[in-house]
């Protein structure tokens, strides 16, 4: 969390500290040598908060961006990539026996499968096959994503450190496995700003799958601020009357008392901040101020009354169903249309440690066809040039079987060795597979790419230098790749 006395000892730069001193050349003199009191003209921006909302630290990217806005729909839980993207023919004729020493070359297992006396090889019961004029493979639980193979990069080769859910995912989305860093949406709010100033920077969609309904929880924490002002913080809508929590008017107040109310107080905020100089007093003023703007900008978004039919047959017979992720998809698409910068979609289930034929089939039926149109949808609009969607997980699964292998059944433990994920849209070279992993799918054999890599090269696509964009905290200065992360320059159009 923010310490708001270490943001004010920041904040205070030499002018604003002699007039407060008022001691003349003695408190000049001290005030050179006091930390935090910085030279006339020198940067404070790692600190404080943006007088203007819609302004990033940045005022402008570092270069010039491929991209406006992303996507970005995470399949939590970890997809198992060998049912879905990366084709192990092997498997299948090796099923049953056991996975060798040398391919498993001791690495470590999760508990849930560690105490296994045995380690048999599961291939795929779903086939695969050629689609596009790139020839992308792909497992026949994904026919509509096989229309848009030409349109997407489908990286076989990630891999992550994290075997378990909780430090995955808050990798995948903080770029530590530890919690408490800011999310991805949040850095790009801080360094971007938004492009709407009646909705906000960076917003949150939840769905639950089918194919294990009470899978893997989610945490508001991935979505959160961190150590960066409250006013980067994911906003999640939700399915129901109320899309945002606490927004609307209480009974009986009319919209002139509530401009009145927030009138003053904003002057009481600003009085405060005159006197402390807290950056997060700004952080409130704003977000009160954007709360009330969307008291008229969220219900627009979310009517989709005005949406033809055909749109609803394109992303499927749940597009109609609020809080499902054909919905949540065309929920995603309209707010990219009125230029949310960050836009994260996260659809649980996809943790199959038993019975992953037939869960694996539910979840893909979930998300296969509004995934597509989504792409199809940004595409026939003129959208997909400058948006970026991305498809994937926090890890994969592994090849061999948890639990008993039957001719019919079998169950999947947490892989982070590799694992797949695709990404579309401005920047991104389409019908492209990208990575090669052994016969066994156990181990990378060509082009690993890390998820401080996959973190980076999005950010590069916004026109951001990874390594650029610090905030100061702790005294040290912190980014959303840490210390490592390289842009997957083959990837890019």
């Amino acid at each position: 969390m923010s310490d708001p006395l270490y943001d004010h000892r920041l904040t205070m730069n030499r002018r604003h500290f002699l007039s407060k001193m008022s001691l003349g050349l003695g408190s000049l003199a001290l005030g050179s040598l006091l930390p935090g009191c910085m030279a006339e003209g020198e940067s404070l921006m790692a600190s404080a908060a943006p007088t203007n909302p819609l302004g990033g630290i940045l005022g402008k990217p570092h270069f010039s961006p491929k991209i406006k806005r992303i996507i970005y729909l995470f399949q939590s839980g970890g997809p198992s990539q060998l049912e879905l993207f990366d084709y192990k023919p092997l498997l299948r004729e090796m099923n049953g026996e056991e996975l060798p020493d040398s391919v498993r070359n001791g690495q470590r297992l999760t508990g849930m499968t560690s105490g296994q006396a045995s380690f048999p090889l599961a291939g795929s019961l779903y086939d695969f096959k050629q689609h596009g004029e790139s020839g992308l493979w792909l497992s026949n639980l994904l026919p509509y994503t096989a229309n848009i193979a030409d349109d997407i990069c489908v990286i076989n080769s990630m891999h992550t450190e994290a075997i378990n859910h909780d430090p995955a995912i808050t990798f995948f989305q903080t770029g530590s496995q530890q919690p408490g860093r800011p999310s991805m949406g949040a850095w790009l709010s801080y360094g971007l700003g938004s492009e709407n100033e009646n909705l906000p920077t960076f917003t949150v969609l939840l769905s639950r799958g089918t194919g294990r309904p009470m899978g893997q929880p989610l945490y508001s924490r991935l979505w959160g601020n961190g150590f960066l002002h409250s006013l980067h913080q994911g906003v999640q809508f939700r399915s129901g009357k109320d899309p945002v929590l606490y927004l609307q008017d209480p009974p009986g107040m009319a919209r002139g008392d509530r401009r009145e109310m927030l009138d003053m107080l904003a002057q009481l905020n600003e009085m405060r901040m005159a006197e402390v100089n807290d950056p997060e007093i700004s952080s409130r003023i704003a977000q009160y101020e954007m709360a009330y703007r969307m008291q008229t900008s969220v219900p627009d978004v979310m009517d989709l009354s005005d949406e033809p039919d055909h749109v609803f047959r394109m992303y499927g017979p749940d597009a109609a169903i609020p809080g499902t992720y054909a919905a949540n998809c065309l929920l995603a698409r309209r707010l990219a249309e009125r230029d949310v910068r960050f836009i994260q979609l996260y659809h649980m289930g996809w943790d199959h440690h038993d019975n992953l034929p037939g869960a694996v089939k539910k979840q893909a039926k979930d998300v296969d066809q509004a995934s597509a149109a989504l792409v199809m949808d940004l595409k026939q609009r003129g959208m997909l040039e400058d948006t970026l969607v991305i498809w994937g997980g926090e890890f994969g699964r592994t090849n061999y079987s948890q639990g008993e292998l039957t001719a019919t059944n079998y169950g999947r433990d947490h892989h982070p060795r590799c694992f797949s994920m695709w990404m579309a849209g401005g920047g991104i070279k389409g019908g492209m597979t990208y990575g090669k992993t052994d016969d066994f799918g156990y181990n990378i054999t060509q082009d690993p790419v890390h998820v401080h890599d996959f973190q980076a090269t999005v950010m590069h696509l916004l026109g951001v230098d990874h390594e650029r964009l610090t905030f100061k905290h702790q005294g040290r200065r912190f980014r959303l790749t840490d210390v490592s992360g390289e842009v997957v320059k083959a990837i890019l159009a």
